[in-house]
């Protein structure tokens, strides 16, 4: 199991948002390259980073920033937001991208995204976003919400070469108050792909019941910000 800790961009800052709400933001720096070495230098193997421009523009922003991430870290990275292209797959497994999370262009066209995930160049590089909003997932950086049920798409592609999904509860997102743990659980009993969960974590505590569940990995962003315990701390529990 794995840590992951979170870098949001917004014009090449480091944000945290509140529940997905882009109105309620805090910044934490404007150096994303120094904030993932600092990460790496505390012991990540992996990052999680995502383009909120990019996820409201539905065009990738902040490939040159990522681009220099993945330059000065040998991080394992995963990227969201503003992926809604073949092309924007390959410009970012070119610079060193790990895997690529496809959110809103999987949801809105399942037969593209179907037919790419089939492509065996893409084999593990894929990451299904699955961000949920009262139980309803939402598409457009969030803004959007559409009819399909989080456990009948996770289940619908259980069989898939899919890298993972990223499970995202939009509502504890940024709260640092606790992870929908009763939620994860249903996506983790609905289909063979490793989940990553997002949203809520704020204490240790919170990471010790993550670990209980059957998933591969734990995003981290707002409480390592906020300094309510080290990324060392958090690595270990999952150790």
């Amino acid at each position: 199991m794995n840590i992951f800790p979170a870098i949001d961009l917004q014009e090449g800052n480091v944000v945290r948002l509140y529940q997905g709400d882009f109105d309620q933001q805090t910044s934490y720096g404007s150096d994303p390259v120094e904030q993932a070495q600092i990460f790496a230098r505390e012991g990540a193997t992996h990052l999680h980073v995502i383009d909120l421009d990019g996820a409201r523009t539905g065009q990738l922003r902040q490939k040159d920033v990522i681009a220099r991430i993945c330059g000065a870290t040998a991080l394992h990275i995963q990227v969201g937001g503003g992926i809604r292209t073949e092309q924007a797959i390959e410009d970012l497994l070119s610079v060193g991208v790990s895997r690529c999370i496809l959110g809103t262009a999987a949801l809105r066209d399942w037969s593209w995204f179907s037919s790419i995930v089939e492509k065996p160049e893409y084999n593990d590089r894929l990451v299904l976003g699955l961000d949920v909003r009262a139980g309803r997932l939402a598409v457009g950086g969030w803004q959007q919400v559409i009819s399909d049920e989080a456990v009948d798409v996770a289940h619908r592609v259980s069989d898939w070469p899919l890298g993972a999904i990223v499970y995202t509860d939009i509502s504890t997102d940024g709260t640092m108050q606790g992870p929908n743990l009763s939620a994860i659980r249903q996506i983790t009993e609905a289909t063979r792909i490793p989940i990553i969960a997002s949203g809520g974590v704020g204490t240790l505590e919170h990471l010790i019941a993550l670990h209980r569940l059957p998933i591969c990995g734990a995003i981290v962003g707002k409480a390592i910000y906020e300094q309510a315990f080290t990324l060392g701390e958090a690595i270990a529990v999952f150790e």
